[in-house]
């Protein structure tokens, strides 16, 4: 019995949140057409390919578009993360978009080391907020701090267990996928001391680590080209997928001017992860 109420804890902290996100998006996406597996792909090392992936665009930029889906108490709640990041420079701009929300939209500049945020309480309409990009920390399972893509690849790189899934179409994008699990140190990398704090509880209450699975697709070319997370814990679910795209293309970034922009130590919320 022990078993379904520690998933059932988790779960609360997985769709913390989830009532105050609006009803979201509740079509599932179509499963992507299989294609010829490729040879070398075949014959590689799992662990291996998706590291040198993520090591590869850490060293380039990219568009991205990450969609959040939230599943408790039989409501899907959905939001979706846009934009491009130059890795290579530590830079970039991504808007988030939750319909239905209290607050919609969020806009979120990278450079310099420190987050501009946007359109979060607390912050002037006009006005952004400002922080040390490595103060921030993620308040919800498979969230990143403050959305930070540098911050998936983090924990995709950790990966363990890998294996070969098999050849898919990834948005018209022929790519090999890759299923691994993360651990739980992966899993509460920067999370906010009170969300660890609950999440140590109920891996030491299950005796286990929480069950967390990660993908990552890689194209002929050795590119990663998407990656996904997911937990489906006692009835409540979450799933985050990173699409990449436009590898290599320059990321223009606009910092707010200094004037708009007052220092803040904190910045919560669904839309900020």
């Amino acid at each position: 019995m022990r078993r379904p109420l520690v998933l059932a804890a988790a779960a609360a902290l997985l769709c913390a949140g989830c009532s105050t996100a609006g009803t979201g998006h509740r079509g599932k996406p179509a499963p992507a057409s299989p294609s010829a597996a490729s040879p070398s792909a075949a014959a590689a090392e799992p662990g291996s390919v998706v590291r040198a992936a993520v090591e590869a665009l850490r060293e380039d930029s990219a568009a991205f578009r990450q969609k959040v889906e939230l599943e408790g108490e039989g409501e899907v709640y959905g939001l979706t993360i846009t934009g491009g990041f130059d890795f290579a420079a530590d830079k970039g701009h991504l808007v988030v978009a939750l319909p239905g929300g209290a607050i919609d939209r969020s806009d979120q500049v990278f450079a310099g080391g420190k987050i501009y945020v946007s359109g979060t309480e607390g912050i002037d309409e006009h006005a952004w907020g400002v922080m040390p990009r490595e103060e921030a920390e993620a308040h919800y399972l498979l969230r990143a701090p403050l959305n930070d893509p540098e911050h998936v690849l983090r924990q995709i790189v950790a990966m363990r267990e890998i294996t070969r899934e098999g050849e898919e179409s990834v948005h018209g994008v022929r790519a090999v996928r890759y299923r691994g699990i993360l651990d739980h140190r992966t899993v509460t990398l920067r999370m906010a001391r009170d969300v660890r704090v609950r999440m140590d509880q109920a891996r030491d209450m299950l005796g286990s680590d929480l069950p967390v699975f990660a993908d990552a697709w890689v194209d002929d070319r050795g590119r990663l080209v998407q990656t996904r997370m997911s937990a489906n814990l006692s009835g409540a679910r979450v799933t985050v997928t990173m699409a990449l795209s436009d590898i290599g293309e320059p990321v223009r970034v606009t910092v707010p001017p200094a004037a708009d922009a007052a220092p803040v130590t904190e910045v919560g919320g669904i839309l900020n992860g």
